[in-house]
């Protein structure tokens, strides 16, 4: 069950550190880099991996958090910052349908939720930050200080796809039969008994 608050906003110390995370590996801040931060920190604090009350940021140990994050922008890189959940990690996956959302996935109690800003969220940006200079910056401030549950709206899932067969384990790796390239992570295809990549079975995104 999803742990319900009410009107929290994480500790600015915290957020701070974990823009700077954030800035350095985008070499800028953006407000989609405030919000994915702020996304995972609630993410973080729904499946009770995080109190919300730590000024240090969450390591992931143990890879127990997998995020399914649905666009490959700005947000990805502020999420990553605040949850230690990164593609190269395998704790991370990007299913690119260009929406600022993401699932949580307690891979120990299978949990997962689903975040996503409010549709209202940009015209209460004003109101939070009603002294910015633009829009752009108006975004970038109210993002810092909208409470949670006023920011995003989180749903409870039940994921379509098979997580422990998307982490996979590892030294899974076997040749593909046809170009004879190595296939990780149980990615191969199996035809006729032979093991394929995907783009010699099914045509890739190149030709």
């Amino acid at each position: 069950m999803m742990k319900r608050q009410t009107e929290f906003i994480p500790d600015t110390h915290l957020l701070t550190h974990i823009l700077e995370i954030s800035a350095d590996l985008h070499h800028h801040l953006c407000p989609r880099q405030v919000l994915g931060a702020r996304m995972g920190l609630y993410g973080l604090r729904l499946l009770g991996l995080w109190n919300g009350r730590s000024s240090t940021p969450y390591l992931n140990e143990g890879k127990r958090l997998f995020i399914i994050v649905e666009t490959d922008g700005c947000g990805a890189d502020g999420l990553s910052a605040a949850t230690n959940c990164w593609v190269g990690r395998r704790t991370l996956r990007i299913e690119d349908y260009g929406k600022m959302g993401a699932t949580f996935v307690d891979t120990l109690t299978h949990q997962a939720v689903r975040l996503a800003p409010r549709p209202e969220v940009g015209e209460q940006t004003r109101f939070y930050a009603p002294t910015a200079e633009s829009p752009w910056h108006a975004y970038l401030e109210a993002y810092h200080v909208i409470p949670d549950e006023l920011l995003l709206q989180a749903q409870a899932v039940e994921l379509t796809i098979n997580v422990a067969k998307l982490i996979s384990q590892p030294g899974m790796r076997v040749m593909c039969d046809n170009c004879g390239e190595e296939v990780m992570n149980e990615r191969e295809v199996w035809v006729d008994g032979r093991p394929l990549c995907r783009p010699c079975a099914q045509g890739g995104y190149y030709k």
